[in-house]
């Protein structure tokens, strides 16, 4: 069974930072591409990052909304089965449910999400 967790949200400043983490399991992790999305309330889910298999730098085969181009970091570690989202220079239109994705053998699987909350 394919399962997310995704931790680390909580409430933080203008400016703060956070380090968003997602376990997975249930599948090859190694193999497979993951993202991040965000859904503030009254509003739909958006795409923020996304981090290929093969990514080994910070520049390779990432993606990265506009909105959060030089504030956001995603990063994995295949071994520990996790991937990250560094968030800084928080703005208070951050504020969302961060969940994380993997579509595997064509479906989408959600984590269940974490509270980011951005206080100015």
């Amino acid at each position: 069974e394919v399962q997310l967790q995704a931790s680390g949200g909580g409430l933080v400043q203008v400016g703060g930072s956070l380090r968003l983490s997602c376990v997975a399991s249930g599948f090859t992790f190694a193999d497979y591409a993951l993202g991040w999305f965000r859904q503030a309330p009254g509003r739909g889910r958006e795409g923020v990052a996304c981090i290929s298999t093969q990514a080994k730098n910070a520049y390779d085969n990432i993606y990265y909304a506009d909105s959060v181009k030089g504030r956001f970091t995603i990063s994995r570690d295949n071994v520990k089965r996790t991937v990250f989202l560094q968030i800084d220079s928080l703005k208070p239109e951050d504020t969302a449910v961060y969940y994380c994705k993997v579509m595997y053998r064509d479906r989408n699987y959600w984590g269940r999400g974490t509270q980011v909350t951005v206080s100015s």
